[in-house]
């Protein structure tokens, strides 16, 4: 019965993702997919609050399956972050191309650092 409880999570964290996307590129008239990067920085930083609060002992197997492969693997999206890339490098936008890439990761690793400390604080 895990499996629902990841199939609970995605059903709420796939079209957060779309509705997310489509507000925040609604509001920047601009060529860098910045609602795809916000959808993605955002989920590292809930995954890195559930991966501090488990290490803490504080969030339950049942917690970790929801949010964890649930709604952040929902929320998150490789596939649109690489193909939003590719887009930008095929028209001549190499810079913007590489800048998405870099951002993306060191945001995103920066969110999932951020998120676990934070946790780690309210829950040792």
């Amino acid at each position: 019965m895990n499996w629902l409880l990841v199939v609970a999570g995605a059903v709420v964290g796939a079209p957060l993702r779309y509705l997310t996307d489509r507000a925040v590129q609604a509001r920047h008239d601009a060529v860098f997919p910045w609602g795809t990067f916000v959808v993605n920085v955002g989920a590292c930083l809930v995954l890195g609050v559930l991966s501090g609060a488990a290490l803490a002992g504080a969030a339950p197997r049942s917690l970790n399956l929801l949010l964890g492969p649930g709604l952040c693997g929902a929320l998150s999206t490789y596939s649109t972050f690489s193909y939003e890339t590719l887009r930008l490098y095929e028209r001549g936008r190499r810079f913007l191309a590489a800048a998405n890439v870099a951002a993306s990761v060191l945001a995103g690793l920066g969110a999932v650092t951020l998120g676990s400390q934070v946790a780690r604080q309210l829950f040792a």
